[in-house]
């Protein structure tokens, strides 16, 4: 990897070498803990709840998520470019309704969101939502993966259901490669809005252009205040660099690569801002020698797999075909 972020030395003095020991509720209550105050709202803003429609059945969704959605060489040449794309129309107001009611049933079984107000749901096609199991092994959305990253095959590496409560705050500036722990720049996350997400809620936002991480390479990460949150920003308007904030459409989809910083306001409304994401790596990928805190709780997502050696563990099947 060629950002010093990574390096076992910056890592070191940024007082993040050593793993995370908690869990991971508790890492996203670390984590944005990170993120500079956004100006707080005098009042939630008033949003409707998706509108109610037709939920096809577990058959009907099996073909929707299985059936390949078609990228023009455009999405994938600007994918290339900018780091990230956004596609309309990935999927069906139906598949996205039965998605919210299932993670709604799982949210309401589980203990609720961190201290943060950010709830985090992963490994659910592990558990027993036949819906859930069937988004994050889709192969519509995987070879989607694949053929942005411009690679023969993709891995899962995990799902998340990222729900932000009314009121929970900024998500800060960051890259993922800072965070997964995988030894290739063949990385990138589908987010999945499970209603559509007006300005006020948040949605996520991009910085335009494939090596813009390289603006914002100087700047120290601090495991303890928003220093780094500021400093990213900072170096973006200093920059020049265009920053894509624009709400998202219910059925629109983005993908972002593992080296495109992003960030997200935070919910300013009265409906909870419920996304799923997964994150997909080529096949034959390899775990980085030295993980640290800031990829959390990753031995839970790759149960077995060694420092420095290919990713082959009964979590991460490939899910491209």
């Amino acid at each position: 990897m060629d950002s010093r972020i990574l390096s076992t030395e910056h890592a070191a003095a940024s007082g993040v070498a050593e793993p995370w020991e908690g869990s991971n509720e508790a890492w996203w209550d670390w984590y944005l803990s990170l993120a500079a105050e956004d100006a707080a709202p005098t009042e939630l803003v008033d949003v409707a709840p998706p509108s109610p429609v037709d939920l096809p059945s577990i058959s009907e969704l099996r073909d929707e998520l299985a059936t390949p959605f078609e990228l023009s060489s455009d999405h994938v040449e600007r994918f290339q470019r900018e780091g990230y794309l956004k596609v309309g129309g990935v999927l069906s107001p139906g598949a996205l309704a039965l998605a919210r009611s299932e993670v709604e049933r799982l949210a309401a079984q589980g203990d609720g969101p961190g201290r943060s107000g950010f709830l985090s749901l992963d490994l659910m096609w592990q558990g027993d939502s036949e819906v859930l199991r069937l988004f994050a092994l889709s192969p519509r959305l995987g070879r989607l993966a694949a053929d942005l990253l411009g690679v023969a095959d993709a891995r899962i590496y995990h799902d998340n259901v990222l729900s932000k409560t009314p009121g929970c705050g900024r998500t800060p500036w960051h890259f993922d490669a800072h965070h997964f722990p995988i030894a290739s720049r063949d990385i990138v996350t589908s987010w999945i809005p499970l209603q559509a997400i007006p300005e006020p809620m948040g949605p996520l936002a991009f910085a335009a252009g494939i090596d813009t991480w390289k603006v914002a390479e100087a700047v120290d990460f601090s495991s303890t205040d928003s220093s780094y949150d500021r400093g990213v920003a900072q170096a973006f308007r200093d920059a020049g660099v265009q920053v894509d904030d624009t709400p998202f459409a219910l059925g629109e989809v983005s993908f972002h690569h593992a080296w495109c910083f992003h960030f997200a306001r935070g919910n300013a409304t009265t409906q909870p801002r419920q996304v799923m994401a997964t994150t997909y790596f080529a096949d034959g990928a390899r775990l980085v020698e030295h993980p640290t805190m800031v990829s959390g709780d990753y031995e839970k997502f790759l149960p077995g797999a060694q420092p420095g050696a290919v990713i082959d563990t009964p979590l991460n099947p490939v899910v491209s075909r």
